[in-house]
């Protein structure tokens, strides 16, 4: 039997994150085991991954429309 999980769209943004964009920018260490991390107050979601060969920070903010 096949299982469906619903995810939101803000848990696939972090799988493209996670799957795509784990190799820093500042010094070019590919984090294999690294995740992206996401907070929100409701209106904006900040997503960030620190490298952690160099500690720098890679950042994504967005703004959540309410129509």
């Amino acid at each position: 039997m096949q299982h469906h999980t619903t995810r939101s769209a803000l848990e696939r943004l972090t799988e493209y994150y996670d799957d795509t964009e784990l190799v820093c920018s500042e010094c070019g260490f590919e984090d294999e085991e690294g995740h992206w991390r996401s907070e929100t107050d409701g209106g904006v979601v900040e997503y960030t991954h620190e490298c952690p060969d160099c500690g720098a920070v890679g950042e994504h903010t967005l703004t959540v429309r309410r129509d």
